[in-house]
């Protein structure tokens, strides 16, 4: 089970592993509602490594994302439920609108998006680039998202 840590305890498990010589592997998102696209996703992103960092957006952070009806779960909450999955080793929420300044604390080894995303337009790229890292976009599981889901339950409930 992985373990919801703050930057600094991050920062900190990141020199260990680089250390050691593990890949460190990130990814970030809201993780509002988990459902199988994301299950899916982040098995792909922890088979690139050997640790799986999942940035998580604080509420505030989701807020200015996608609205004030979001996010539907709390921080606390979305990030224990990841750190509960067998793939990810570390959760660490962060506020900014984007996880620029927690990429850039960290440097992994490989950073990760999901299909939906451009490698050009995935942030941080650059940061880990430079370092030597790679960026991977891993294909979407199409019919899955947790727009999809809220629409249907509204659909069926309300």
């Amino acid at each position: 089970m992985g373990q919801v840590v703050s930057r600094e305890e991050l920062v900190n498990i990141r020199e260990q592993a680089r250390q050691r010589g593990r890949m460190v592997v990130f990814t970030n998102g809201c993780f509002d509602l988990l459902h199988r696209g994301h299950v899916r996703y982040l098995g792909q992103a922890k088979a690139l490594g050997d640790i799986l960092v999942v940035g998580l957006n604080s509420d505030d952070s989701v807020r200015r994302l996608k609205g004030p009806e979001r996010p539907l779960n709390a921080q606390e909450d979305r990030a224990q439920v990841l750190a509960a999955l067998e793939v990810v080793d570390y959760v660490c929420i962060f506020d900014e609108q984007t996880p620029a300044q927690l990429i850039e604390a960290v440097v992994p080894d490989v950073l990760v998006k999901g299909g939906d995303y451009r490698a050009d337009e995935i942030v941080g790229r650059d940061t880990v680039q430079a370092a030597g890292g790679q960026v991977v976009v891993v294909e979407e599981l199409a019919g899955f998202s947790t727009q999809d889901i809220i629409e249907r339950i509204r659909q069926k409930y309300c």
